[in-house]
């Protein structure tokens, strides 16, 4: 594509970023609708966010897409927040309009159609244990809340955010259990009994990095869905199929939740196909 003076440019903001592959999905978007748009990458700390975000409002940016680990400072950033953004806590889709940004949330969405995708049934009445409560996994635990599930159990490093997560589902949703699992014995338990198994940390965005759940975690007739999307089966994946679960990556949340934003931004219905193969293209090498 040609870019101009006219070229409208969308961003994703992270930190670290350089593993995204937002911007083959968004780029291929606007190249097959004909938009005169290019989607780029910055890095950006927590600290330095408040002011990139106005920054880029007054620089003319068409949207933004906020990945970790600023979901929630955007949050706290943003005067103005859509019903999406309230709910969840955090905030991964920015819209600039005449009257401000506005947060947005569609994680959440994201999550749930890629588990309907992944697994062919949703996520309505199966119990859910959730590693990892930072924004992603909070907005992965109120939409599925929000969808029918009444059974969760919860594990973080920072115990105390798992709690104040269970608090939110038990007076929010009126969830019948909201367990917190605060040791390995008790997340190694919680993770066998559910029936779907999220993996919401950071764990595998790195070459090398482990599975934060064993084989024994796991076990036949679970789902096990990995919110990393950087390889076709991560360390996690891995762990899960051997212990007899069916496991898939989150190159599907990625890419439903990237296309909401895109419909947020452009008003336009998104091209799932090509989004899809610029994903598996970028990211697998195929």
């Amino acid at each position: 594509m040609e870019i101009t003076g006219q070229t409208k440019v969308f961003a994703v903001l992270g930190h670290p970023v350089a593993h995204t592959l937002s911007p083959a999905m968004h780029n291929a978007a606007f190249a097959a609708l004909g938009l005169d748009a290019v989607y780029v990458a910055l890095d950006v700390t927590p600290e330095q966010l408040p002011g990139a975000l106005a920054a880029l409002a007054d620089l003319g940016f068409g949207g933004l897409n906020i990945t970790v680990p600023l979901k929630e400072a955007a949050y706290r950033a943003l005067p103005r927040l859509d019903e999406s953004a309230r709910l969840m806590g955090a905030v991964n889709t920015v819209q600039f309009t005449p009257e401000g940004a506005t947060g947005h949330n569609t994680d959440g969405a994201g999550f749930l159609r890629a588990i309907e995708e992944a697994f062919g049934a949703p996520v309505a009445g199966r119990s859910l244990f959730i590693l990892g409560c930072g924004g992603a996994g909070r907005a992965v635990a109120l939409a599925s809340a929000g969808a029918g599930v009444t059974k969760f159990a919860l594990a973080d490093l920072d115990a105390s955010r798992a709690r104040k997560l269970a608090m939110e589902l038990e007076t929010q949703f009126l969830v019948s259990e909201a367990l917190v699992a605060e040791t390995p014995a008790a997340v190694l338990e919680a993770a066998r009994a559910a029936d779907l198994v999220v993996q919401a940390t950071p764990a595998g965005l790195k070459p090398g990095d482990a599975s934060p759940l064993g084989v024994k975690a796991f076990r036949a007739g679970q789902w096990a869905f990995d919110l990393v999307y950087g390889s076709p089966e991560t360390p996690f994946m891995r762990a899960a199929r051997e212990g007899g679960a069916q496991a898939a990556n989150g190159l599907g949340m990625l890419l439903h939740q990237g296309a909401k934003s895109f419909e947020i931004w452009t008003g336009r219905a998104a091209p799932l196909d090509v989004m899809r193969r610029a994903l598996e293209k970028k990211g697998y090498g195929a």
